[in-house]
């Protein structure tokens, strides 16, 4: 098997209201494969898509209940320090529910973290370490 990750699908409570956040708050563009039941936003050389949540604990055989932390993060990487602090004030200014302000990280970056409509973490951060191109890929 290759190494690799092509699309990142979160369980969404409400699709509708979910796509919206992710085209308002976060200033994303939706992908024109999307379609009623699925939205697809084209990052970096993957794909977040975004299902509705009991659909997909159907779809894996799962059992869809749950609460609490999920066990995972997803992380939008700056090139820049200042840059965390400048993506938080939009957001706030967008009414995004801020988890952690930005601050220095114990592992010797900056970060903060925000959540989605159906409590998936952003980390929003600068990682003095991790090596990435123009484009905000990160380098092997």
């Amino acid at each position: 098997m290759e190494q690799r990750l092509t699309i990142i699908t979160l369980g969404v409570s409400d699709l509708k209201k979910s796509t919206h956040f992710y085209e308002t708050q976060f200033g994303w563009e939706k992908s024109d494969s999307s379609n009623e039941n699925i939205s697809f936003f084209t990052l970096n050389g993957i794909l977040l898509s975004l299902y509705e949540n009991n659909a997909l604990a159907k779809d894996a055989e799962v059992d869809a209940k749950g609460s609490g932390f999920k066990g995972f993060t997803l992380a939008y990487n700056t090139k820049f320090e200042h840059e965390v602090d400048s993506i938080i004030k939009d957001l706030k200014e967008k009414e995004v529910k801020i988890i952690k302000e930005p601050q220095k990280a114990h592992w010797g970056g900056y970060s903060s973290y925000v959540s989605d409509l159906d409590g998936n973490l952003w980390e929003i951060a600068f990682n003095p370490y991790l090596k990435m191109d123009a484009y905000g890929n990160v380098l092997g």
